[in-house]
């Protein structure tokens, strides 16, 4: 197999330390919010220009948590219980020879900062805190969009939503800015699907807090939140 060198153009900053809760596609949480820092050598203002015309954009990045040195033909997609077996490039899963993901983010802003330079703003992605990104390309609608589009096993996905009990007095503890997004993660079930223990005790680590949790029937109920350690 011939080898490829690739550059790390940017690094996401986003909520997300762990893998845990990360929503399992691009734009099912419309809230959350995320930045994309620039490796100093990608920090020409000039490779932005004309960016703020799109709403919308493809990021192709690691999944850097997920990187082995062998790769299976099949996985089993976790939507399907687990125990079914599909061609691994039937399914977006992160066990890929090549370890790569592609999301579609939200454009929020363009902002010249003087620390890293120019950093872009974008909501709904998917990607973990530190997540190195490989390149950034704009969507565009008339060549990206497929309304007629089928969807395979993921046609279900909306199945899947829980219902999220969130106590007033625990949700004031979050900062206000990340409320709407804690719920939308919360609701897509961050659980494996392996695990539907009623008496578990979940942990979320989230924008710097814990939030702890169980989920009975299609009912998640929050029961605590607590600052992470530094």
């Amino acid at each position: 197999m011939q080898d490829v060198t690739i550059s790390v153009i940017a690094r996401m900053k986003s909520d997300f330390p762990t893998k845990f809760g990360i929503p399992r596609q691009s734009g099912l949480v419309d809230e959350l919010r995320s930045t994309i820092i620039f490796e100093p050598e990608f920090r020409n203002p000039d490779t932005l220009r004309g960016i703020e015309g799109y709403s919308h954009l493809w990021l192709i990045w690691q999944f850097s948590e997920s990187v082995r040195s062998d790769w299976s033909p099949t996985v089993r997609p976790p939507r399907l219980g687990g125990n079914t077996r599909l061609g691994v490039f039937a399914t977006r899963s992160p066990f890929r020879p090549n370890s790569l993901g592609l999301s579609s983010v939200k454009l929020l802003g363009v902002e010249h900062t003087e620390e890293f330079g120019t950093v872009l703003h974008v909501g709904g992605a998917d990607l973990m805190d530190g997540t190195p990104i490989f390149d950034i390309k704009p969507y565009i609608p008339y060549g990206d969009c497929h309304p007629e589009a089928t969807g395979g096993f993921t046609d279900t996905a909306g199945e899947y939503l829980l219902e999220v009990d969130f106590p007033e007095e625990l949700l004031s503890i979050l900062p206000r800015d990340k409320r709407d997004a804690a719920i939308g993660v919360l609701s897509h079930d961050p659980r494996p699907s392996y695990q539907r223990d009623p008496e578990r005790i979940y942990g979320l680590s989230f924008a710097g807090f814990n939030i702890r949790f169980t989920v009975k029937a299609q009912t998640l109920l929050v029961q605590e939140v607590t600052p992470l350690s530094p």
